[in-house]
Protein backbone atom coordinates (compact mmCIF):
# COMPACT_ATOMS: atom_id res chain seq x y z
CA UNK A 1 0.00 0.00 0.00
CA UNK A 2 1.28 3.69 -0.83
CA UNK A 3 2.36 6.05 1.66
CA UNK A 4 -0.60 8.18 0.36
CA UNK A 5 -2.95 5.57 1.38
CA UNK A 6 -1.15 5.45 4.16
CA UNK A 7 -1.52 9.03 4.76
CA UNK A 8 -5.49 8.97 4.00
CA UNK A 9 -5.76 5.56 5.95
CA UNK A 10 -4.73 7.56 9.13
CA UNK A 11 -6.45 10.25 8.89
CA UNK A 12 -9.78 8.47 8.29
CA UNK A 13 -9.17 6.67 11.22
CA UNK A 14 -8.93 9.32 13.29
CA UNK A 15 -12.03 10.88 12.20
CA UNK A 16 -14.09 7.64 13.70
CA UNK A 17 -12.45 7.89 17.01
CA UNK A 18 -13.07 11.38 16.86
CA UNK A 19 -17.34 9.94 16.26
CA UNK A 20 -16.78 7.69 19.26
CA UNK A 21 -16.97 4.35 16.77
CA UNK A 22 -15.31 1.87 19.11
CA UNK A 23 -12.05 0.56 18.64
CA UNK A 24 -13.40 -2.96 16.86
CA UNK A 25 -15.24 -0.57 14.49
CA UNK A 26 -12.15 1.32 13.62
CA UNK A 27 -10.11 -1.82 13.38
CA UNK A 28 -12.61 -3.44 10.96
CA UNK A 29 -13.11 -0.49 8.40
CA UNK A 30 -9.19 0.13 8.12
CA UNK A 31 -8.77 -3.22 7.47
CA UNK A 32 -11.25 -3.51 5.04
CA UNK A 33 -9.80 -0.20 3.39
CA UNK A 34 -6.25 -1.63 3.01
CA UNK A 35 -7.86 -4.69 0.96
CA UNK A 36 -9.37 -2.27 -1.38
CA UNK A 37 -6.24 -0.12 -1.59
CA UNK A 38 -4.35 -3.42 -2.81
CA UNK A 39 -7.33 -3.87 -5.32
CA UNK A 40 -6.52 -0.28 -6.53
CA UNK A 41 -2.62 -1.09 -7.09
CA UNK A 42 -3.63 -3.84 -9.03
CA UNK A 43 -5.47 -1.52 -11.07
CA UNK A 44 -2.32 0.90 -11.05
CA UNK A 45 -4.79 3.37 -9.50
CA UNK A 46 -2.24 5.52 -7.23
CA UNK A 47 -4.72 8.45 -6.73
CA UNK A 48 -8.08 8.31 -5.40
CA UNK A 49 -9.13 11.13 -7.56
CA UNK A 50 -8.78 8.41 -10.19
CA UNK A 51 -11.20 6.12 -8.41
CA UNK A 52 -14.60 5.96 -10.77
CA UNK A 53 -18.30 5.00 -9.94
CA UNK A 54 -17.45 1.78 -12.87
CA UNK A 55 -14.19 0.47 -10.48
CA UNK A 56 -15.95 0.68 -7.65
CA UNK A 57 -18.50 -1.47 -9.16
CA UNK A 58 -16.31 -3.71 -10.40
CA UNK A 59 -15.09 -3.87 -7.24
CA UNK A 60 -18.07 -4.51 -5.49
CA UNK A 61 -18.78 -7.35 -7.93
CA UNK A 62 -15.48 -9.29 -7.06
CA UNK A 63 -15.73 -9.17 -3.22
CA UNK A 64 -19.35 -10.50 -3.67
CA UNK A 65 -18.53 -13.35 -5.68
CA UNK A 66 -20.72 -12.50 -9.18
CA UNK A 67 -17.30 -12.25 -10.92
CA UNK A 68 -14.97 -15.53 -11.16
CA UNK A 69 -11.90 -14.20 -9.84
CA UNK A 70 -9.04 -17.06 -8.83
CA UNK A 71 -8.82 -15.15 -5.36
CA UNK A 72 -11.29 -15.24 -1.98
CA UNK A 73 -15.05 -15.07 -2.45
CA UNK A 74 -16.59 -13.24 0.85
CA UNK A 75 -19.84 -14.04 2.02
CA UNK A 76 -22.75 -11.45 1.20
CA UNK A 77 -22.04 -9.83 5.10
CA UNK A 78 -18.56 -9.28 4.42
CA UNK A 79 -19.18 -7.87 1.45
CA UNK A 80 -21.57 -5.65 3.11
CA UNK A 81 -19.22 -4.29 5.73
CA UNK A 82 -16.79 -3.68 3.04
CA UNK A 83 -19.04 -1.99 1.15
CA UNK A 84 -19.84 0.16 4.08
CA UNK A 85 -16.22 1.16 5.10
CA UNK A 86 -15.93 2.55 1.39
CA UNK A 87 -18.65 4.49 1.66
CA UNK A 88 -17.82 6.07 5.06
CA UNK A 89 -14.31 6.11 3.66
CA UNK A 90 -14.80 8.36 0.51
CA UNK A 91 -17.46 10.97 2.46
CA UNK A 92 -15.03 11.58 4.73
CA UNK A 93 -12.76 12.35 1.82
CA UNK A 94 -15.36 14.19 0.49
CA UNK A 95 -15.92 16.60 3.69
CA UNK A 96 -12.05 16.89 3.80
CA UNK A 97 -12.34 18.33 0.09
CA UNK A 98 -10.09 15.54 -1.04
CA UNK A 99 -12.28 14.73 -3.82
CA UNK A 100 -14.64 16.88 -5.38
CA UNK A 101 -17.20 14.27 -6.06
CA UNK A 102 -17.81 11.24 -4.15
CA UNK A 103 -18.52 8.07 -6.42
CA UNK A 104 -18.98 5.84 -3.82
CA UNK A 105 -22.19 8.02 -2.93
CA UNK A 106 -25.36 5.60 -4.74
CA UNK A 107 -23.17 2.56 -4.50
CA UNK A 108 -25.36 0.25 -2.61
CA UNK A 109 -24.36 -2.51 0.08
CA UNK A 110 -25.67 -5.88 -1.35
CA UNK A 111 -28.75 -7.29 0.66
CA UNK A 112 -28.54 -9.95 3.48
CA UNK A 113 -31.23 -12.41 3.89
CA UNK A 114 -32.86 -11.67 7.00
CA UNK A 115 -31.72 -14.66 8.99
CA UNK A 116 -33.87 -15.48 11.97
CA UNK A 117 -31.51 -16.19 15.46
CA UNK A 118 -30.39 -19.69 14.77
CA UNK A 119 -30.44 -20.06 18.82
CA UNK A 120 -32.83 -18.95 21.75
CA UNK A 121 -33.11 -19.85 25.19
CA UNK A 122 -36.22 -20.93 26.43
CA UNK A 123 -37.06 -19.91 29.87
CA UNK A 124 -36.26 -23.16 31.93
CA UNK A 125 -32.44 -23.04 29.95
CA UNK A 126 -32.20 -19.39 30.88
CA UNK A 127 -32.95 -19.76 34.30
CA UNK A 128 -30.72 -23.49 34.70
CA UNK A 129 -27.71 -21.27 33.27
CA UNK A 130 -28.75 -18.36 35.55
CA UNK A 131 -28.70 -20.39 38.79
CA UNK A 132 -25.18 -22.04 38.14
CA UNK A 133 -22.85 -19.95 39.62
CA UNK A 134 -21.83 -20.21 43.14
CA UNK A 135 -23.25 -17.05 45.04
CA UNK A 136 -21.52 -18.09 48.33
CA UNK A 137 -17.88 -17.23 46.21
CA UNK A 138 -16.66 -13.66 44.67
CA UNK A 139 -16.49 -14.79 41.35
CA UNK A 140 -19.92 -16.27 41.46
CA UNK A 141 -21.89 -13.48 42.66
CA UNK A 142 -19.92 -11.27 40.12
CA UNK A 143 -20.80 -13.80 37.05
CA UNK A 144 -24.61 -14.15 38.21
CA UNK A 145 -24.47 -10.25 37.80
CA UNK A 146 -23.51 -10.27 34.35
CA UNK A 147 -25.51 -13.41 33.74
CA UNK A 148 -28.44 -11.46 34.77
CA UNK A 149 -27.53 -8.13 33.35
CA UNK A 150 -27.09 -9.84 29.28
CA UNK A 151 -30.52 -11.29 30.32
CA UNK A 152 -32.79 -8.59 31.54
CA UNK A 153 -30.92 -5.80 29.37
CA UNK A 154 -30.15 -7.55 25.85
CA UNK A 155 -27.29 -5.68 25.39
CA UNK A 156 -24.13 -6.47 23.40
CA UNK A 157 -20.84 -8.39 25.04
CA UNK A 158 -18.55 -5.52 24.09
CA UNK A 159 -21.37 -3.32 25.95
CA UNK A 160 -20.79 -4.85 28.50
CA UNK A 161 -17.14 -5.00 29.01
CA UNK A 162 -17.13 -0.87 28.42
CA UNK A 163 -19.82 -0.77 31.86
CA UNK A 164 -18.70 1.56 34.26
CA UNK A 165 -19.76 2.44 37.82
CA UNK A 166 -21.46 5.43 36.61
CA UNK A 167 -23.85 3.93 34.43
CA UNK A 168 -25.91 1.49 36.38
CA UNK A 169 -28.91 3.66 38.42
CA UNK A 170 -29.90 0.69 40.82
CA UNK A 171 -32.83 2.93 42.21
CA UNK A 172 -34.26 3.35 39.18
CA UNK A 173 -33.67 0.48 37.45
CA UNK A 174 -31.78 1.98 34.09
CA UNK A 175 -28.35 1.37 32.72
CA UNK A 176 -26.47 3.67 30.19
CA UNK A 177 -24.97 2.07 27.13
CA UNK A 178 -21.86 4.13 25.90
CA UNK A 179 -21.08 3.68 22.53
CA UNK A 180 -23.04 1.05 21.44
CA UNK A 181 -22.92 0.05 18.11
CA UNK A 182 -22.64 2.88 15.41
CA UNK A 183 -21.42 4.92 18.30
CA UNK A 184 -24.72 5.22 19.79
CA UNK A 185 -25.16 5.89 23.37
CA UNK A 186 -28.93 4.33 25.10
CA UNK A 187 -30.45 4.00 28.16
CA UNK A 188 -31.89 0.43 28.77
CA UNK A 189 -34.15 -0.63 32.08
CA UNK A 190 -32.63 -2.53 34.14
CA UNK A 191 -35.08 -5.48 36.08
CA UNK A 192 -35.12 -5.85 39.50
CA UNK A 193 -33.55 -9.35 39.59
CA UNK A 194 -30.51 -8.07 37.99
CA UNK A 195 -30.57 -4.40 39.77
CA UNK A 196 -30.23 -6.59 43.04
CA UNK A 197 -28.17 -8.93 42.07
CA UNK A 198 -25.50 -5.65 40.51
CA UNK A 199 -25.98 -4.58 43.64
CA UNK A 200 -24.49 -7.44 45.21
CA UNK A 201 -21.98 -6.94 43.40
CA UNK A 202 -20.71 -3.19 43.80
CA UNK A 203 -21.39 -3.14 47.58
CA UNK A 204 -19.71 -6.67 48.46
CA UNK A 205 -17.59 -8.20 45.88
CA UNK A 206 -15.90 -5.18 43.58
CA UNK A 207 -14.46 -3.00 46.40
CA UNK A 208 -12.21 -6.65 47.60
CA UNK A 209 -11.34 -6.94 44.08
CA UNK A 210 -9.94 -3.22 43.45
CA UNK A 211 -8.29 -2.29 46.35
CA UNK A 212 -5.27 -2.12 45.03
CA UNK A 213 -6.48 0.07 42.19
CA UNK A 214 -9.39 2.35 43.18
CA UNK A 215 -9.04 4.28 40.17
CA UNK A 216 -10.14 1.41 38.14
CA UNK A 217 -13.98 2.79 36.47
CA UNK A 218 -15.09 -0.22 35.08
CA UNK A 219 -17.78 -2.08 36.40
CA UNK A 220 -16.72 -5.93 36.13
CA UNK A 221 -13.12 -6.70 36.79
CA UNK A 222 -11.52 -9.92 37.89
CA UNK A 223 -9.88 -10.29 40.98
CA UNK A 224 -6.97 -8.12 41.06
CA UNK A 225 -9.07 -5.18 39.57
CA UNK A 226 -8.51 -5.68 35.81
CA UNK A 227 -11.14 -4.92 33.46
CA UNK A 228 -12.92 -8.53 32.04
CA UNK A 229 -12.35 -8.62 28.38
CA UNK A 230 -14.83 -10.01 25.89
CA UNK A 231 -12.92 -13.39 25.78
CA UNK A 232 -13.40 -14.19 29.27
CA UNK A 233 -17.19 -13.02 29.13
CA UNK A 234 -17.44 -15.61 26.35
CA UNK A 235 -15.81 -18.28 28.36
CA UNK A 236 -17.63 -17.84 31.49
CA UNK A 237 -20.82 -17.82 29.67
CA UNK A 238 -20.19 -21.25 27.68
CA UNK A 239 -19.12 -22.77 31.13
CA UNK A 240 -21.84 -22.21 32.70
CA UNK A 241 -24.12 -23.10 29.66
CA UNK A 242 -22.53 -26.86 29.85
CA UNK A 243 -22.33 -27.10 33.91
CA UNK A 244 -26.65 -26.52 33.14
CA UNK A 245 -26.93 -29.36 30.98
CA UNK A 246 -27.54 -27.12 27.69
CA UNK A 247 -26.49 -28.54 24.92
CA UNK A 248 -27.25 -25.42 22.61
CA UNK A 249 -24.14 -23.52 21.70
CA UNK A 250 -24.67 -20.69 24.13
CA UNK A 251 -22.99 -16.86 23.57
CA UNK A 252 -23.76 -13.63 25.17
CA UNK A 253 -25.33 -12.92 22.01
CA UNK A 254 -27.96 -16.02 22.58
CA UNK A 255 -29.24 -13.99 25.80
CA UNK A 256 -29.77 -10.84 23.68
CA UNK A 257 -31.62 -13.01 21.10
CA UNK A 258 -33.67 -14.50 23.95
CA UNK A 259 -34.30 -11.17 25.40
CA UNK A 260 -35.53 -9.51 22.45
CA UNK A 261 -37.68 -12.83 21.30
CA UNK A 262 -39.46 -12.84 24.72
CA UNK A 263 -40.49 -9.38 24.77
CA UNK A 264 -42.17 -9.67 21.30
CA UNK A 265 -43.73 -12.80 22.00
CA UNK A 266 -45.61 -11.31 25.71
CA UNK A 267 -46.62 -8.66 23.60
CA UNK A 268 -43.87 -5.81 24.04
CA UNK A 269 -44.17 -2.70 21.56
CA UNK A 270 -41.54 -3.15 18.66
CA UNK A 271 -40.53 0.17 18.53
CA UNK A 272 -39.93 -0.36 22.32
CA UNK A 273 -37.95 -3.51 21.82
CA UNK A 274 -35.66 -1.51 19.07
CA UNK A 275 -34.39 1.32 20.86
CA UNK A 276 -33.85 -1.36 23.98
CA UNK A 277 -31.47 -3.30 21.82
CA UNK A 278 -30.02 -0.01 20.00
CA UNK A 279 -30.64 -1.36 16.45
CA UNK A 280 -30.98 1.58 13.81
CA UNK A 281 -33.62 -0.16 11.37
CA UNK A 282 -37.17 -1.41 12.76
CA UNK A 283 -36.46 -3.79 10.11
CA UNK A 284 -33.76 -5.64 12.16
CA UNK A 285 -35.94 -5.44 15.44
CA UNK A 286 -38.94 -7.12 13.06
CA UNK A 287 -37.04 -10.38 12.89
CA UNK A 288 -37.43 -11.40 16.56
CA UNK A 289 -41.70 -10.94 15.85
CA UNK A 290 -40.96 -13.72 13.10
CA UNK A 291 -39.27 -15.68 15.47
CA UNK A 292 -41.98 -15.26 18.21
CA UNK A 293 -44.51 -16.22 15.01
CA UNK A 294 -43.00 -19.40 14.96
CA UNK A 295 -42.82 -20.15 18.55
CA UNK A 296 -46.15 -19.23 18.97
CA UNK A 297 -47.00 -21.57 15.83
CA UNK A 298 -45.40 -24.43 17.67
CA UNK A 299 -47.21 -23.44 21.00
CA UNK A 300 -51.00 -23.69 19.01
CA UNK A 301 -49.89 -26.71 17.66
CA UNK A 302 -48.62 -28.45 21.05
CA UNK A 303 -51.36 -27.64 22.82
CA UNK A 304 -54.64 -26.83 20.95
CA UNK A 305 -57.16 -28.98 21.52
CA UNK A 306 -57.66 -29.59 17.80
CA UNK A 307 -54.38 -30.21 17.08
CA UNK A 308 -53.10 -32.85 19.92
CA UNK A 309 -52.31 -35.73 18.71
CA UNK A 310 -53.56 -37.63 15.39
CA UNK A 311 -56.90 -37.38 14.24
CA UNK A 312 -58.77 -40.21 12.21
CA UNK A 313 -58.11 -38.99 8.41
CA UNK A 314 -61.86 -40.46 7.60
CA UNK A 315 -63.05 -37.72 10.63
CA UNK A 316 -61.79 -34.74 8.93
CA UNK A 317 -61.50 -35.86 5.28
CA UNK A 318 -64.95 -33.96 3.57
CA UNK A 319 -66.77 -36.52 1.42
CA UNK A 320 -66.43 -35.85 -2.27
CA UNK A 321 -68.72 -37.53 -3.56
CA UNK A 322 -71.47 -36.19 -1.46
CA UNK A 323 -70.60 -32.33 -1.90
CA UNK A 324 -70.79 -33.27 -6.09
CA UNK A 325 -74.44 -34.32 -5.51
CA UNK A 326 -75.43 -31.52 -3.76
CA UNK A 327 -73.94 -28.84 -5.82
CA UNK A 328 -74.62 -30.58 -8.98
CA UNK A 329 -76.66 -28.34 -11.72
CA UNK A 330 -78.54 -30.41 -13.93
Amino acid sequence: MSGSFNDLLDGFSVQLRVRNYSPASVASYCGHLRGFFDYLQEENVQDVKRVTRDLLHQYQARIVGVQTQAGKRYSVSTAALKTRALKRFFEYLEETNRILINPAEHLKEPKRGSRLPSVILTDEEARKILDQPDLSSMTGIRDRAILEVFYSTGIRLEEMTRLTLYDCDLQGGFLRVNRGKFARDRVVPLGKHAARLLKGYITRVRPLHTKSNRAEGCLFVNQSGVPLSKQVIQIMVRGYARKAGIAKKVTPHVFRHTFATELVKNGAEITAVQKMLGHASLAVTHLYARVAAVDVKKTHSAHHPREKGRTVKEEIEPCIERMKGRYRHD
